[in-house]
């Protein structure tokens, strides 16, 4: 078997970061070729940390959810060296999503969310996540810019100014994009509802189990109906029946009024 060309796996591996959208699919997909090239690890960390740096910050997000599924399936297989350099530089990841000059405001809860995840999953070490929470805390200048909720997506998260009143260094995100983070951060929340709702596949299992197991409607079921329909209607006819519906209007001295 042929090895396959280093340039050509990095190539493919940019173009799959680049064009990330906000499907699960596109996610998992770039981070099984990472893992089926993992002989290239190192170069294909290199690749994300490049792509963190210089693509959209729409891209930033995309590529910061990616990193989830990542380093998830990553520590699942054991492959610990993509783990391993993420947590050598998770700093310098948070830095590309969300910089500084307050460009990547609209970043923020995309960072905060992941970087829980990955300390949930026992990835980072929740003395990391606070410490990192510290520096996001002077970053999310906008409270809500707009991307984090499709609710109030239509604001435009505007780039803090540096310190002299100049104007970052940081493009702005033109109308397109914009649109493009609503739909996202819109599939993204539909998603999110649906997965709150989706029937984990081992209560499934039991359910079809039981039903498997249930006996088919026999004549002992019917007979048992037929008792408990009898007892119940045996209650209703012996209950007191109620008086008061066959008593006049009383007037103020309890005398009934005619």
């Amino acid at each position: 078997m042929a090895t396959a060309d280093p340039f050509e796996v990095r190539m493919r591996f940019s173009s799959q970061l680049q064009h990330l959208n906000a499907s699960t699919t596109s996610a998992q997909k770039a981070a099984q070729y990472a893992l089926k090239y993992k002989d290239m690890d190192e170069d294909l960390h290199s690749c994300i940390l490049e792509q963190l740096e210089k693509t959209t910050m729409n891209t930033r997000a995309n590529i910061m959810y990616f990193l989830e599924h990542l380093l998830e399936m990553a520590s699942k297989e054991r492959q610990n060296d993509y783990v391993r350099m993420m947590q050598r530089d998770i700093l310098r990841v948070v830095d590309a999503v969300c910089p500084e000059d307050g460009s990547g405001a609209a970043n923020v809860k995309v960072v905060r969310k992941v970087l829980q995840g990955l300390m949930n999953k026992s990835i980072l070490l929740e003395q990391t996540v606070t410490e990192i929470e510290g520096c996001l805390k002077e970053r999310d200048t906008s409270a809500d810019h707009g991307f984090s909720s499709p609710a109030n997506g239509e604001e435009i998260a505007r780039p803090r100014s540096t310190t002299n009143g100049a104007a970052p260094t940081a493009s702005r995100l033109d109308k397109r994009q914009i649109e493009q983070r609503i739909e996202e951060d819109r599939e993204r929340h539909k998603r999110m509802r649906e997965s709150m709702w989706a029937v984990p596949s081992n209560l499934e299992a039991e359910a079809l189990k039981f039903l498997e197991e249930t006996s088919d409607w026999g004549e002992d079921d019917r007979i048992q109906l037929q008792e408990e329909q009898e007892e119940f209607l045996a209650t209703i006819e012996n209950a007191p029946t109620c008086q008061h519906h066959h008593r006049g209007p009383q007037n103020q001295n309890g005398s009934s009024s005619h």
